[in-house]
């Protein structure tokens, strides 16, 4: 397992860059800590698999270095910075069989038969395979090499980390489910140094220790589920985690209250903000309703099963809120109020610290 530090690394694929919208990557300085498991989330063409791939070796970052325990890995190849990776889409070696598939980078470096066989039955275990172990792979389903392929990136024990990009994408729904439990359990038992990427929040937020969210080439926030939940660094983050995503309210923020719609509210914390546009950002799920408040309308309500998303329209400007399932939610006009701790304050889209936070900091 490694720690990995990032320093001042960017990249860009054109030759002469003018300006930092020619990088795929801007500079980032992170150190991602040994044995946790980490995933890379955003949009696609934010940046995630070319992160990946400059972690790896397969991509040689064009500013900055890559250091594995503090050692400069820059240059070296994949092999050299000993990763296993596991792509998208299956590499497997059709004219083998399943065991063999997963045997093989254990033999190359002459494991004793015994050790590679009990490997092999884990990890055949692991991936729902062990009785089919002896068939030929050019026979299988994308799906099933795909398992392949992910058991061939977990049989060994002695890499630096494990690195997936988008692995689940051909597997069943319910197959997915049962091999993120089954990453998590391997990064229980080992602690390797697990990256995974993905544009499925519900993948990371079930996988990850700590995820690493991304947008337009720049990390905007590391975290923890629920750093990201509820304390989102930047209304991107709060937009793009959660279904739905959080609410933003235009608003002028007087200390500890905040002016919406032309109505007066307190916070529960003060803030100091500068000259910036100023907003407040409120999850669906911190959101009730009730006789009084910010006047809003319903406009629709949706029921997923265990609660109601309830559709609204307030001032002009469309919000959404959680429901549990059995409370009534009122039909036609309503008011909004915002639960005490879940509401956010933001300067420039990115998150204002509370003045009793920073002072104690």
């Amino acid at each position: 397992m490694a720690e990995i530090t990032l320093d001042k690394l960017a990249h860009t694929y054109l030759s002469e860059p003018r300006s930092a919208d020619d990088f795929a990557l801007q500079e980032m300085n992170h150190v991602w800590r040994d044995g946790e498991a980490y995933a890379l989330l955003g949009p696609s063409g934010c940046g995630k698999s070319t992160l990946l791939n400059i972690i790896s070796g397969l991509l040689v970052p064009s500013h900055g270095r890559v250091l594995f325990d503090g050692r400069d890995v820059t240059a070296l190849s994949t092999a050299e910075r000993n990763i296993a990776q596991v792509f998208q889409f299956p590499v497997v070696y059709d004219t083998m069989t399943v065991r063999e598939n997963l045997a093989f980078p254990l033999k190359n470096r002459g494991l004793p038969a015994a050790e590679i066989a009990e490997r092999v039955g884990r990890v055949g275990r692991m991936i729902g395979m062990e009785g089919g172990l002896d068939r030929r792979a050019a026979g299988l389903t994308a799906d099933a090499k795909q398992k392949i392929s992910l058991g061939r990136g977990m049989v060994r024990d002695d890499v630096n980390a494990l690195l997936f990009d988008e692995p689940l994408t051909v597997i069943d729904p319910h197959m997915k489910w049962e091999l993120r439990t089954q990453l998590k359990q391997l990064h229980r038992d080992f602690g390797h140094t697990m990256i995974y990427v993905t544009h499925d929040q519900t993948e990371a937020l079930t996988f990850a220790d700590r995820v690493v969210v991304m947008n337009d080439g720049v990390v905007v926030q590391i975290g923890t589920p629920e750093e990201l939940f509820e304390r989102p660094r930047h209304t991107f983050v709060g937009y793009f985690i959660g279904s739905p995503g959080m609410n933003l309210f235009e608003a002028r923020i007087e200390g500890a209250r905040a002016v919406v719609a032309g109505t007066r509210f307190d916070l529960g914390r003060s803030y100091t903000t500068g000259p910036g546009r100023t907003q407040i950002g409120v999850r669906p799920e911190y959101i009730r309703l009730g006789d009084h408040g910010l006047p809003a309308r319903v406009t629709r309500v949706e029921d997923v099963g265990r609660h109601r998303i309830v559709r609204l329209e307030m001032d002009g400007q469309e919000l959404a809120a959680v429901v549990p399932e059995g409370r009534p939610v009122p039909d036609g006009g309503t008011h909004v109020q915002f639960v005490e701790g879940g509401v956010n304050v933001y300067e420039d889209d990115w998150r204002v610290t509370p003045d009793e936070e920073r002072e104690a900091a």
